[in-house]
């Protein structure tokens, strides 16, 4: 059977240092920013994921955004190279991790930059958003590792905001969702839905039709309940500040085998 491990990472106490390139600094709240990661992983659990708990990296502000670290396709672990440099040491707990759960682990080397936030995985096509954080060379290494398994990889234009899944997302039929402001270009994806708020566009399919989805979008919650979903909402306000969302959070490992 298929798997629903979900790999998590506590806040860094330095959090509010986090990297934001789209939006402006704003404060940031760390006791709050802890209560809503846990009520985030307690969501995960209620749902039945397994959620493993990748080692702390303090010194990283931006670690908590665990996503970002590794692209997961079947039981294949590719570990990222992220755009920014202060990122970087964040994939070495992550690898061990992955490891340690028995995938096959591959890597994006230099001079290839790739974030999993500009990840977007609908079944056997990857979209890849090749912006800021993920450069050409880093898409062209995704496609070496993963063609070979079966997908069919798609690199898309990402100019807006800081990952292609800070702009689309998809639901489990695989209608891509997605705010048109935040496109570049909306016409690559074949079935695609437009929600009324920018957060609305972040889903994490937790199985069924429950999405998990952020408190900040409540229209695109009415939408997804109008068409038969079943939203599960959590306050990440604060990640929010610095352009994180629901999916970045967590990795789902969905095709990891025993």
């Amino acid at each position: 059977m298929p798997s629903k491990k979900a790999l998590i990472r506590r806040p860094s106490p330095r959090l509010a240092e986090g990297l934001v390139t789209h939006v402006a600094r704003t404060e940031v709240d760390f006791d709050r920013a802890v209560k809503q990661w846990e009520a985030y992983v307690e969501a995960l659990r209620t749902h039945g994921w397994e959620t493993i708990e990748v080692d702390p990296a303090d010194d990283c502000p931006d670690s908590v955004f665990v996503e970002d670290t590794v692209v997961m396709y079947k039981n294949v672990a590719l570990i990222t190279r992220p755009g920014a440099q202060s990122r970087r040491a964040e994939t070495i707990a992550v690898e061990e991790t992955v490891a340690s759960l028995g995938c096959s682990v591959n890597w994006i080397w230099e001079p290839g930059t790739l974030d999993g936030g500009d990840v977007l995985k609908i079944g056997d096509t990857i979209y890849v958003g090749r912006g800021g954080r993920t450069n050409a060379v880093g898409v062209q290494q995704l496609r070496a590792a993963f063609e070979p398994l079966g997908a069919r990889v798609v690199s898309v234009p990402v100019s807006k905001v800081l990952h292609l899944k800070s702009a689309v997302t998809a639901l489990p039929d695989g209608t891509v969702i997605g705010h048109i402001p935040l496109m570049d270009t909306p016409s690559l994806f074949g079935r695609f839905l437009h929600v009324p708020e920018e957060s609305g566009s972040h889903v994490v399919l937790l199985g069924g039709h429950k999405l998990l989805m952020a408190a900040s979008a409540p229209k695109t919650a009415e939408l997804f309940a109008d068409l038969g979903y079943e939203p599960v909402v959590v306050d990440i306000g604060e990640f929010e500040k610095l352009e994180g969302c629901v999916t970045c959070l967590s990795v789902r490992l969905r095709e990891l085998y025993a």
